[in-house]
């Protein structure tokens, strides 16, 4: 089975990708670079994530219509998302008195429990200072996790890009993401906010799986996925779609693939759709 693609296969792809995300409202666009007759499919996605010691985890996504999004800065977010970012940080809040109290009252408990066990035991081994150190250890456990749980939600935009690599004959995820005020992820940033499950395993790709680069046809910085290994996973998959007789879009097949490292899911309604034209035309075959 050959994964090697043609341009035009990859535009027929991109095409009928735009048809299905038009009927499910998903918010790709075709963009024509100016100048060239090439182009890549775009999409901005609005997503709340925590940022916790620098580093930031995805907690939540929104789909944002593509036209809504043709001008928009990437500090021109909706207000109603910075009352979101208040929601989190109250509710933060709550939990984090809930927690202290549940800590005191542990703390009440055991002391009693010592002082009845001192009253029981009077020669006990064990003498008052060691006990003592060991509860101040704990308090100081306490204090440490109370810092952990110090997260500031946030609000970021990301907007991702596919484009053809006439190098490897197969598409490429190019993705960029920018705070509230506007400011660009780091590096390290996009690193972090990959799943742990993942993370450790792109990380130690020969090929450093993220990396940052210029856009080709933009020529501004962008993240990018690297392609090198996109036969290496999209062989099984193709082949397992064959043998199930399953209707296969490429380039869709291949970012339900991609897409989840970096925070793009791909709905499972576009599976539906494929099944469901795949049907239409055996029936009409019929």
């Amino acid at each position: 089975m050959s994964l090697c693609m043609q341009e035009e296969t990859f535009h027929h792809c991109c095409q009928h990708l735009l048809q299905l995300s038009q009927q499910l409202r998903d918010g790709w666009s075709w963009e024509s670079a100016q100048g060239c007759l090439e182009g890549y499919l775009k999409k901005t996605v609005v997503r709340s994530a925590v940022i916790k010691s620098n580093h930031v985890w995805d907690k939540t996504e929104t789909t944002s219509d593509s036209a809504s999004h043709t001008s928009c800065h990437p500090h021109e977010i909706l207000n109603f998302k910075q009352l979101l970012n208040v929601f989190y940080i109250v509710f933060s809040v709550c939990i984090l008195h809930i927690y202290l109290t549940y800590i005191l009252y542990l703390h009440s408990v055991c002391s009693d429990l010592y002082n009845l066990f001192l009253q029981s035991f009077p020669d006990a081994s064990c003498d008052d200072d060691t006990i003592t150190s060991k509860i101040a250890d704990d308090d100081d456990d306490d204090d440490e996790v109370h810092i952990e749980s110090e997260d500031i939600c946030q609000v970021l935009q990301y907007e991702y890009h596919i484009l053809f690599s006439c190098s490897y004959s197969t598409p490429v995820l190019y993705f960029r993401a920018f705070t509230q005020e506007g400011r660009s992820l780091l590096l390290e940033e996009v690193w972090n906010s990959v799943h742990p499950n993942f993370r450790q395993r792109l990380q130690n790709s020969p090929l450093s799986t993220i990396s940052q680069e210029e856009h080709p046809l933009l020529g501004q910085p962008f993240f990018k996925i690297h392609p090198c290994r996109t036969e290496e996973f999209m062989r099984p998959v193709l082949q397992a779609a064959h043998d199930q007789s399953r209707p296969v879009n490429f380039v869709l097949t291949w970012l339900s693939v991609v897409g989840p490292l970096v925070g793009l899911d791909v709905p499972l309604k576009y599976s539906i759709l494929l099944q469901s034209e795949a049907n239409t035309r055996d029936s009409e075959s019929d």
